[in-house]
């Protein structure tokens, strides 16, 4: 499987591949992060699926990951003169994959909390509280496969905003009451949309408040953000009553994402990453309301 320019991704067998597995976990794990190494081998490992990133010019190893019997992924590393190019992506992509063939509907993982971000890219919503994992401070996490995922916690719908941006392929559409305090504030969306806005041309955001007052007043992050890229970020303000009376809000992106709140003062909803229908349809009805609605001007002249 063919990573991007310079490594590769392939499928190995454990007894096969050990020593490349060990070169890379051990300096990872036990080296750098001072796990046991007792506790970093352990009897699960014959029995996954393990797929290791190589170096193209030296066909050396530089990143690994597993997929247990259990529906977990686990055990990602990259070597440090890697990290930062696309190898993790690239290997937590193949596992999904592995699990997307063998028909699971769902695949979880403990992530160390500095890798929460770099999960919730992928599709994957924190849950349950923080816990100790090899010393080391983790978050359960997890992603459907194919069904639409329920959205309860503030968390999850910061991690479901942060899929959808990066799965994006140019554009992206938000229908918010006054851009969501807790949500469109929160590090991890203004990062994945910063990125959306920055990683090629013709990118755009367009965002649907009913209220452009609050987040004005309120110094809103996402404003400053769109002050750095106004060619990206538009804003228009609902003015028919019936579009301000609309008690839902959603996220939809032009690829097959979305996230709809029944009740768009709250979090709690549903998403999905692979339901071109449904995120088609509330595009659909982002675009009607967009024509309706004002250019917030305002925004561009706040000097934040």
């Amino acid at each position: 499987m063919n990573g991007a320019p310079g490594f590769r991704i392939a499928s190995v067998g454990y007894r096969a591949a050990l020593d490349d597995l060990r070169r890379v976990r051990e300096t990872v794990f036990v080296q750098e992060q001072n796990v046991p190494l007792e506790e970093e081998w352990d009897a699960l490992d014959p029995l996954c699926h393990h797929v290791v990133a190589y170096d193209s010019g030296t066909g050396q190893p530089i990143g690994t990951g597993r997929l247990t019997p259990e529906r977990r992924i686990g055990r990602m590393a990259v070597l440090a003169g890697w990290r930062g190019r696309g190898v993790g992506d690239a290997l937590l992509l193949a596992l999904i994959g592995e699990a997307r063939r063998r028909q699971w509907p769902e695949v979880s993982l403990n992530a160390q909390v500095g890798a929460e971000a770099f999960y919730a890219r992928h599709g994957f919503l924190p849950h349950g509280e923080r816990f100790r994992e090899a010393g080391i401070e983790h978050r359960a996490m997890r992603r459907r496969l194919g069904a639409p995922m329920a959205i309860e916690h503030v968390d999850e719908a910061v991690a479901i905003v942060t899929a959808l941006a990066t799965q994006a392929r140019r554009s992206l559409y938000v229908y918010s009451r006054e851009l969501d305090p807790g949500l469109f504030d929160a590090p991890p969306v203004l990062e994945a949309l910063r990125r959306l806005a920055t990683r090629q041309r013709g990118g755009e955001v367009r965002v649907l408040v009913q209220d452009a007052a609050t987040p004005q007043r309120n110094l809103a992050p996402l404003i400053g953000l769109a002050q750095r890229l106004p060619s990206v970020f538009a804003f228009r303000e609902a003015l028919d009553p019936v579009d301000r009376g609309y008690p839902s809000a959603f996220v939809a992106n032009d690829d097959a994402g979305y996230y709809f709140r029944p009740l768009g003062h709250r979090f709690d909803g549903e998403a999905g990453l692979e339901h071109g229908g449904r995120a088609r349809q509330l595009r659909e009805e982002f675009g009607h309301v967009w024509e309706r609605a004002r250019a917030v001007s305002e925004y561009r002249a706040l000097g934040l």
